[in-house]
Order: structure tokens, then sequence, then C-alpha cells
């Protein structure tokens, strides 16, 4: 994950000006990331893609004008053109569209923010074209994660996490050695329902689901961080990411969303990295690593916290959890199953379509339903995906 390339820097030792292409420009991370670029004035955005945000996207080409630009079909395409008809910018859509944008060749690194499995094929793709990844679409890892980062390795590519979890795992780990890992300790704030039962949850509405105490995220991660999935999926990436298995990958509940991860040593000592709940810390570590930059973020004030607490996780409340380290112990594409079931259900759960108790029984169902496959390939967990959809679309 630490490949040292020839990359050129200033008198300061600060990395000089590098291509940058975002992936999922228009969402929460692809903005705060575009945040970061805006204040340090030293990146060059090549290449911005996004779903459907059409005018957010037109107003982000004209603010840093990229040379390409992706948007998700070819109708917003045409709308896209409309809006940028005065701009010198080279419009592309859809799946290969986003290849473009990931493979284009003035990027020097990567930011895959993208929704889901979408994030697979642009994420080989570039690193096949050896580009640096920032990594903040962690269902690549989940799904695909023993293809993943065998190819980074073997091209030499640098992924960098962007997760506030995995970004504190990796600063806990600099200069340190790998093999002396005793345990990962996978920090949670909980969400907003911590301490409640699963009689609690039987009446939750889509707006108690979003209202996330600490973090200000995107819809779908505010629902899978209120049911514990969020965590189920890190539990997995970090695997990926840092070489263990799951049973070395600890969750602790800390509800203050201070330490954002720890790592225990053979010794017993832990390393911890802490600050405040902004995502723009590991963005912006992702993106200037092994160097850090001034941030107008929050600091913390450990008088004014007065303290830090630590809960274990509820696993039967919260079986999504729970759920992840089973698909993780059984491995091959039963994590696809259940990443896959849950961007359904949660889908489902935005749409008002099931109850909110209703998506870890998908993700279950479809963990125990689907036909398993070991060491499944890019297009074998594409079918997964596709099969897990048919399989509990007919039932929800």
């Amino acid at each position: 994950m630490n490949n040292t390339k020839d990359i050129k820097t200033d008198e300061r030792g600060y990395i000089t000006m590098r291509g940058i292409s975002v992936l999922g420009s228009t969402g929460s991370i692809g903005t705060q990331t575009l945040d970061v670029i805006r204040r340090n004035k030293d990146i060059k955005v090549v290449a911005l893609a996004a779903g459907t945000r059409v005018k957010d996207l037109a107003e982000q080409v004209r603010e840093f004008k990229p040379e390409l630009v992706c948007i998700g079909s070819e109708k917003l395409a045409s709308e896209l053109k409309v809006l940028l008809a005065d701009i010198d910018v080279r419009i592309v859509y859809g799946d290969e569209g986003l290849i473009e944008a990931a493979t284009i060749e003035s990027a020097d690194i990567v930011l895959t923010a993208v929704v889901g499995m979408m994030g697979i094929i642009p994420t080989i793709k570039a690193i096949k074209a050896h580009k640096d990844i920032a990594l903040a679409n962690k269902e690549t890892l989940v799904t695909a994660g023993h293809i993943i980062m065998k190819l980074a390795k073997d091209n030499g590519v640098n992924i960098y996490p962007v997760d506030s979890e995995h970004s504190a795992i990796f600063q806990s780990l600099n200069g340190e050695y790998k093999r002396e890992v005793e345990k990962i300790l996978l920090t949670a704030s909980g969400g907003p329902f911590r301490g409640k039962k699963r009689e609690d949850l039987k009446h939750v509405t889509l707006e108690d689901a979003l209202n996330h105490p600490n973090w200000s995220m995107g819809r779908k991660i505010t629902i899978d961080s209120s049911t514990m999935v969020n965590k189920g999926l890190e539990v997995m990436e970090a695997q990926w990411l840092f070489d263990v298995p799951s049973s070395k990958v600890c969750v602790v509940v800390q509800p203050q969303s201070i330490i954002h991860s720890m790592v225990e040593f053979v010794d017993g000592g832990i390393m911890a990295q802490l600050g405040s709940p902004d995502m723009r810390l590991p963005i912006q570590y992702a993106l200037y690593y092994p160097h850090r930059r001034e941030l107008n973020t929050k600091r913390v004030d450990f008088f004014e916290l007065g303290s830090i607490t630590f809960e274990k996780p509820d696993m039967e409340t919260f079986k999504g959890l729970k759920l992840a380290y089973e698909a993780s112990d059984r491995g091959g594409n039963i994590p696809t199953a259940y990443n896959a079931a849950n961007e359904f259900a949660v889908a489902r759960f935005l749409d008002r379509k099931i109850k909110y108790l209703d998506i870890p029984d998908i993700i279950e169902y479809a963990m125990n339903e689907v036909d398993y496959i070991d060491n499944p390939s890019v297009d074998e967990i594409l079918d997964t995906e596709k099969n897990v959809y048919e399989m509990i679309g007919g039932k929800w």
C-alpha cells in the first residue's frame, strides 16, 4: 500500500502539482475533496464524474476546469452540453465514460467515491493505468479485495484509505511492522439508535434513521451507519487493506467520534488517531501523504470534551454487524451477496417501501440463498450482484 514512487516535491518537501480525477464529485466525499483542493490550490482537477446532478456538476466544471467530465447517461450528457456550451471540456457518459475518467493520462491519483459496486471496474482500470487510488468506495474491497490488492501490488500502485476509520488505522500503522499487530480496534459512533433494542426499532422512520448524531454524510451511508452495516463493511474492508483476518478486527463503540480507530500491538501498546469528526482530514491525508497540511477544522478541546467512553456493540440488535463477520468468515462471493442485498434493501427503505428491520433480514436471506462461489472473478462478482437483486426483488 506504500510504494515509493518518483514524486516531485518542492523545497519544503511538499508534493508539487499533481492531477486528480474525482469519481463521485457531487456526493458528500466528492464535494469535500474539492473543498480540500480549493483551499490548497496545488492539485489540478483533470476529470470529474457524477451520476445525475447535472447542475452541480456543471458548476464544478466551471470552477475547476477539468479536461474531461462524465455524467451517468446520454440524456444527462446532452443537458450538460447545453449548460457548458461556452466551456472547452470533453463530455462523456455512462460506464465507458467513467472508465475514461478513471484512466485519463493526466491523472496521477484517482479518488473513487462513487456509491456501490459500480466502483469496481473503474478502480481496476485505474490501477492497470498505474494511478494511485484514494479509496472512498468500500464496496470495491468488500466484494473484490482479493483481486484489487493483488493488482495494486503487481502494478506498484498505492491505495490510500479515505474512510475516517481506515485512515486512522493507516496513520496508526505508520512506521510500524505489520507482523507486530495484535489486533485492529475499529471504532463506531453507534449511530442514532445506540442503546436501543430490536423491539425499539420496529417503528423507526426514514427521518429517524437519517438523523446521525455526529457525521454529515450521504443518505445511503447514513442509513448504513444506523444499522451498523457500514461498520460491517468496514470490517471486511480492513481485512484487505491491512492484510488481517476479520477475527483480528474488533469493533468498539466510541460515541463521541473523537477516536477514529486504534491498533493494538503484540506488546500491548496501542496507537490511536484522534480528531474532530471532519471527513476533510482523512481526505487531505490521502491526497498529500506522507505530508500534512493545515486544515481549518475544529480542534479537539479535551477539557471541554471531559471524557471519552467505550461500549461493546450489540450484535443481536444490530444484526447487520454480526452478519458481516459471518460473510467475512465464509468468504468467496458471500460478502458480495451481503453488500448487494444491503444496497437493494437500503434503496427500498429510502423509497419507503420496506420497514427498517427488513434491512438485516434481507441481507441474511441473500447470504443463505445465493449459490456459493469460491475466489470469484470480477464477472462472477457482478453476476452474484445481479442474481441477488433478482432473488430478493420478487420477495420484497
